[in-house]
């Protein structure tokens, strides 16, 4: 009798941690960028890069104030935030991360992940980079310690090497040749850049009479 007693108790006791044991871990893509101002080929990237994995979302993430070098001039983030917003309002899909732009400063992607796994800890983050972007992974700030907090994602581009010292899992993404640079241009001559951004960014740009000056 008191092992049937005990089979009894294990029946009732183990069913209800099955699901603690083996809930599935939430898996979460991040694409970062001064964003300035998203374009087509941002979101190309962040959807189909995404997609491809199997994750279950995938944020842009608006830099406050990158830390290269050559320090690259931004409109105020309130802008390229709002632009965000009306680019992904369409795709459940896509969405906003704002740690660096709340926390403001140079935006070191290993203080912003560390901040992130520490928030999230039942979430793996999929870091997803161009592939010209690839071959300065070494010189980035704590480059050792941030792949061991991320899996980082290469998109592979034309004439840029997939070798690299560091775990990077490469996927195909359709090659779209735009940049925030030529789209700033564009408006600087008075060109159209339908088609290359969306509508409702478009819209906003010419309401706010944003990029009229070099940047």
């Amino acid at each position: 009798m008191k092992s049937q007693a005990k089979s009894f108790v294990r029946s009732q006791v183990f069913p209800q941690a099955m699901p603690q044991i083996f809930e599935k871990r939430k898996q979460v893509g991040i694409l970062g960028g001064t964003f300035n101002p998203v374009h087509l080929a941002h979101l190309v990237m962040a959807d189909q890069a995404g997609k491809n994995l199997g994750l279950d979302e995938v944020y842009l993430m608006p830099s406050y104030q990158p830390p290269h070098v050559d320090e690259k001039k931004t409109i105020d983030a309130s802008h390229r935030l709002k632009m965000l917003e009306l680019a992904i309002a369409d795709n459940p899909f896509l969405k906003i991360e704002t740690i660096e732009l709340t926390r403001k400063g140079k935006s070191y992607t290993y203080d912003t992940m560390k901040a992130l796994t520490q928030n999230n800890p039942e979430t793996d983050y999929y870091f997803i980079i161009g592939g010209d972007m690839v071959e300065y992974l070494p010189k980035w700030y704590k480059i050792d310690e941030l792949v061991t907090m991320v899996n980082f994602v290469g998109i592979q581009r034309t004439g840029y090497t997939t070798e690299t010292p560091y775990p990077v899992i490469w996927v195909d993404v359709p090659e779209i040749d735009i940049s925030s640079t030529k789209i700033r241009q564009k408006i600087q001559q008075g060109c159209s850049v339908r088609y290359l951004v969306p509508d409702k960014v478009i819209d906003y740009i010419q309401k706010e009479g944003l990029y009229q000056d070099e940047l």
